[in-house]
């Protein structure tokens, strides 16, 4: 049985062997963060509704380039629960593995959001498709 985050104006479903934490940024913005057992986190600003969301992607990326020099950024374009997602597939090095990192964002009247989600690539597909259902259930409940 998954279980349910409901706070912030908000609700998804989410593994209940994941562990959860929610906090607010230095400019304010809500966010909460999932994470697995092993390396995979799903993280999820919320950001008010008139922010650009290229700005967003920059700060993200560039955060990134700081960390991992050497990295492939490829332009990403989804639709899911009728909701068009704009963002990037990241993937670079870290201790010798490769991971995967996406980067979307979506907009609605109400709030503008930024999703992070990331895996070294053996758990990332494993939980490929946890993180669509996450995010499939965040849009469902945000329409």
């Amino acid at each position: 049985m998954p279980a349910v985050f409901e706070q912030l104006g908000i609700r998804f479903e989410y593994p209940d062997n994941w562990s959860i934490d929610q906090f607010d940024d230095d400019q304010g913005e809500e966010q909460v963060v999932v994470s697995s057992p092993n390396t995979a986190f799903w993280h999820l600003s919320k950001h008010p509704a008139d922010v650009e969301v290229e700005p967003l992607f920059d700060e993200a990326l560039a955060a990134l380039r700081t960390e991992y020099q050497d990295m492939e950024v490829e332009p990403a374009n989804d639709e899911l629960e009728g909701h068009k997602l704009l963002g990037f597939d990241v993937r670079f090095i870290c201790l010798d593995l490769t991971n995967t990192c996406w980067l979307r964002a979506f907009q609605t009247p109400e709030a503008a959001y930024l999703l992070i989600c990331q895996a070294e690539d053996r758990e990332f597909e494993q939980v490929n498709l946890v993180f669509h259902a996450m995010l499939a259930s965040l849009l469902r409940n945000l329409s």
